[in-house]
């Protein structure tokens, strides 16, 4: 049975200090803030003064939410269906990292006004689930994620698609391809294919930008691990945060896009989170650390076990390679995901797991050992997937493979990459395509049903939403096809 949550109840302890901080930082607009079915922010504001005058939980905005046109909204409501409510969660509340007119930024939930209940489709209300599923499964208490975000910054996009013509063109003053161009005057320092991970300035001419984007982040109460330029030449970046339970990491990931395109434009630049924006270079990945924890202590750390993980750790990594085709929906939806997932550039297609080894799906980083940072590294994941859906996905697959005890076989020691024909396709591989990706979800969803956290309609609308983009990619002639047909 699907979890019918009612409306949150907040407190004037929770509320107070809201107005404090409208108060404090002279804010002038409140931005209410949450999330479309594909990943992107979607938001609207109001004068601050209206919510800072709201100062009784139990009446007003607090308990009775505000409204929005939800047919508006990809893969929501239909246009006969169109009014939903959001209803704030104070705990968000910080000031935007990048409005010039001082406003306090809020991420909400949204749900239905009629039955007053979560909407089956809310991003965020899945990842609630999820976690709700975990604490209920009595596996775990929390489940804890590290995502690792690798982005372009590029100086110029163009593209466009007509009935006569499509192209795509990005620029960037770092790219290898722009070593003889007249700059007046061309001072060098491009980064070759490849090379990019990772010389000091002037090779790498993002640091400070980088610098910029992490201090944004700090401001809202992200903690940053690392930041370093990437292996592709062009701009290509990585930003390391610190691991966070689901829905607090889910809600960083999409503060992190914010900041990182925004700051991006402040610079004169563009961000893409796009996975494979350059031919014969590294793509963009979004490596995810994952744990589960029960009573404080960290499940998937066994000091005599391989790699130092527990058999429960086997057992989840079982769950994720059983399900990894139906996994690739969720966690690399788009058709420009499976450019990147191609040997040889750094992207784990392969379903095994291993000990460091880069070149496996399933990675065991042999770092520290300190208990509390053993977790289990899954490779294929990239920036386009929604954060919300992705890591409820996964941990849906490993729940799964915990409960059914699901071997995961031996670990794999050997390059992936340099087995020759017959070893190599002996090994199971992620599906070559978003079409395979949303068939194999289409055939095995079963495990994302349970408890509710997944329901048939938000199954539905995706495969409805991403067969759509697959057409409207198969219908348009490819400027590669005129290389290869024009003159037959």
């Amino acid at each position: 049975m699907a979890q019918k949550t009612t409306i949150p109840k907040v407190t004037k302890d929770q509320i107070s200090p809201i107005g404090s901080l409208i108060k404090k930082k002279d804010l002038s607009i409140v931005d209410f803030k949450f999330n479309d079915l594909p990943g992107l922010w979607q938001h609207f504001s109001i004068p601050a003064k209206e919510l800072a005058k709201e100062t009784d939980p139990s009446s007003g905005i607090w308990a009775e939410g505000i409204g929005f046109d939800g047919s508006s909204i990809r893969g929501f409501q239909k246009i006969q269906e169109s009014d939903m409510v959001l209803y704030l969660d104070p705990s968000t509340a910080v000031v935007d990292p990048v409005c010039e007119v001082p406003t306090l930024s809020i991420v909400c939930n949204v749900f239905d006004p009629i039955n007053k209940v979560a909407y089956s489709r809310d991003p965020r209300y899945i990842a609630q689930k999820a976690e709700a599923y975990l604490k209920s499964s009595g596996i775990g208490d929390e489940s804890f994620w590290g995502p690792e975000y690798e982005f372009f910054l590029f100086n110029d996009v163009r593209y466009s698609q007509t009935v006569n013509e499509g192209f795509y063109s990005v620029d960037s003053t770092e790219g290898i391809w722009n070593s003889g161009r007249d700059e007046d005057p061309n001072l060098g320092y491009k980064i070759r294919h490849k090379e990019g991970y990772f010389p000091v300035p002037p090779h790498d001419s993002l640091q400070d930008v980088r610098s910029h984007i992490i201090n944004k982040m700090i401001d809202t109460g992200i903690p940053v691990e690392v930041h370093h330029h990437e292996v592709a030449t062009a701009g290509q970046n990585e930003i390391d945060i610190r691991y966070n339970s689901l829905v607090r990491q889910a809600d960083n990931c999409l503060m992190y896009k914010y900041i990182v395109k925004n700051v991006a434009l402040q610079f004169g630049m563009v961000a893409t989170f796009m996975p494979k924006p350059l031919f014969g270079d590294n793509g963009s990945g979004m490596h995810t650390h994952q744990s589960i924890w029960k009573g404080g202590k960290n499940l998937f750390f066994d000091p005599k076990g391989y790699g130092m993980i527990s058999q429960t750790a086997k057992y989840y990594i079982g769950g994720l390679l059983t399900h990894a085709n139906a996994l690739m929906a969720f966690c690399a939806p788009s058709t420009n995901s499976y450019k990147r997932l191609v040997p040889g550039y750094e992207a784990p297609v392969n379903l095994v797991y291993s000990l460091r080894n880069r070149s496996a799906a399933v990675r065991i980083p042999m770092y520290s050992e300190n208990p509390k940072s053993k977790r289990i590294e899954f490779r294929p994941p990239d920036p386009t997937c929604n954060p919300y859906l992705s890591f409820s996905a996964l941990l849906m697959a490993g729940i799964d493979g915990i409960k059914k005890k699901i071997d995961p076989g031996k670990p794999f020691e050997g390059n992936t990459y340099e087995l020759d024909g017959k070893a190599a396709k002996k090994l199971p591989t992620v599906p070559g395509s978003l079409e395979q990706s949303i068939d194999a979800l289409e055939s095995d969803h079963k495990f994302l049903l349970e408890g509710g956290v997944f329901t048939p309609d938000v199954i539905e609308a995706w495969i409805e939403l991403k067969r759509a983009e697959i057409d409207a990619v198969r219908l348009r002639p490819h400027p590669w096809e005129f290389q290869l047909y024009f003159d037959v």
